[in-house]
């Protein structure tokens, strides 16, 4: 029986508690981020598994977690989104004190330490991948992924109980398949880490986020680390990523490993803590990962010559105050008034659109119709003031939306997939002063 360190708990604003460790206590703050079931009480039964933990707590300040639905955090299918994901970390991060971290993020925990970082380079040291990939579906641009049809019968075959976890292993890492010690403890550890209800929820909604349009937004130190013939996840995918992150380096190692915990993990490790501990430049974050929030009265003219200039100027002190109170209410950040309407970013899309939903239906009970547009996209910071072509993008998305309509690029519905929103398809459409055609959807919240 090995004995990691202690488990503690941090409760959610929304009641449910999320289990994490803390092991070190170097000046580095390093946040170990897996795309697999996870579980705090099991993790350190395994020889090779509590060494790789112990080798990158030698040089850090090792913070480990269960996400919702996992292991020791509050169990039951959780439909937690990428969103939801990152807003745990950053409070776990919050209730130990972690200001700037460091992210080691294995499969699709490398998917969420690089959207984590494009969101938060202010409190993001800098990225360690493993084997990690930027979508999970193939399409043309992307032949690296599994087809639709394959996402489906995966999904159908954990409906129906759950996987072998002895088969997924031998595929993971061939390497295991004649340790039976090995594969007992991983059986065990998988099938205490998540039931099939809980699996489920993860394939369905985490699979399909798609980050690649938000690689170049990747503005800290990137690592990337995989090996050449991984048989789960292709090393072009991290190639992929390291053409398109900013200065990023890749290190393709040798082995069929898809672990980083087996295999030639000391390689693993001291690549990790060369890179996090060596020299690094910091420089004071310019760009931003935000969705980008447009609001405006629909045919406010018209309403101002009605009113006249006393009562409409009342009108807009209720709007106003109605639109910064749900900013407040949902963590949005003004950045300034557009006459008869708001510029707004969100660190998470889901929030934005709650935001406007709130917003639009707060105002109509005093008798005025709004409107909005939303995208997702990397901003330039200019001051209090934000520039670039995200803020291009929403601008026009609004001005394609209808009365009352919250209208929505391709790019926000893929973020928020299993949020709880309802997409209606507005079509393709050109934007004035943006490439290419862009899908637009109105979007709901789905009736409870």
């Amino acid at each position: 029986m090995r004995f990691g360190p202690p488990v503690a708990f941090v409760r959610r604003p929304d009641g449910h508690n999320i289990a994490y460790q803390v092991l070190g206590d170097a000046d580095l703050d390093l946040v170990l981020l897996v795309g697999y079931a996870t579980h705090l009480g099991l993790l350190w039964e395994n020889r090779d598994l509590a060494q790789f933990l112990r080798g990158l707590a030698s040089f850090s300040r090792l913070i480990v977690m269960d996400r919702l639905g996992n292991g020791l955090s509050d169990r039951g299918p959780s439909g937690q989104t990428f969103e939801e994901d990152t807003d745990d970390v950053r409070l776990v991060l919050d209730t130990v004190g972690s200001e700037r971290t460091a992210f080691f993020g294995a499969h699709l925990g490398g998917r969420m330490a690089l959207l984590f970082a494009a969101t938060y380079p202010e409190r993001t040291r800098a990225v360690v991948t493993f084997a990690a990939h930027p979508a999970s579906l193939r399409d043309e641009d992307f032949p690296w992924g599994s087809s639709q049809e394959q996402h489906e019968a995966l999904l159908e075959s954990i409906r129906h109980g759950p996987p072998d976890p002895v088969a997924s292993m031998t595929r993971l890492t061939p390497g295991v398949a004649a340790d039976p010690s090995f594969l007992e403890w991983w059986r065990m550890f998988y099938l205490s880490a998540v039931t099939p209800p809980e699996a489920y929820d993860f394939v369905a909604l985490l699979g399909k986020v798609d980050i690649r349009r938000f690689l170049g937004a990747v503005r800290v130190p990137t690592l990337l680390l995989h090996r050449t013939t991984d048989p789960w996840i292709d090393v072009h995918t991290s190639r992929y990523m390291a053409e398109r992150i900013p200065g990023a380096r890749l290190v393709e190692l040798p082995g069929d490993d898809h672990l980083p915990f087996l295999g030639d993990q000391d390689s693993v490790v001291a690549l990790t803590q060369e890179f996090l501990t060596g020299t690094l430049p910091v420089p004071d974050p310019d760009r931003v990962l935000a969705t980008v929030l447009f609001t405006d009265v629909v045919d406010s003219t018209r309403l101002a010559t009605q009113l006249g200039d006393r009562r409409w100027h009342r009108t807009l002190e209720t709007h106003n105050e109605v639109v910064r109170a749900n900013l407040a209410r949902f963590r949005g950040r003004e950045v300034k008034t557009t006459g008869d309407g708001f510029l707004a970013t969100f660190d998470g899309p889901a929030r934005a659109i709650r935001a406007a939903h709130a917003i639009r239906a707060e105002l109509a009970e005093y008798g005025l119709q709004v409107r909005a547009g939303l995208h997702t996209g990397e901003c330039e910071l200019l001051g209090d003031d934000i520039g670039g072509i995200a803020v291009h993008i929403a601008a026009r998305v609004l001005a394609r939306a209808g009365p009352g309509e919250l209208l929505c690029s391709r790019t926000v519905k893929d973020l928020v997939a299993g949020a709880g929103f309802v997409f209606i398809d507005r079509g393709r459409h050109r934007l004035k002063g943006v490439p290419d055609q862009w899908q637009l959807y109105a979007v709901q919240l789905a009736e409870r």
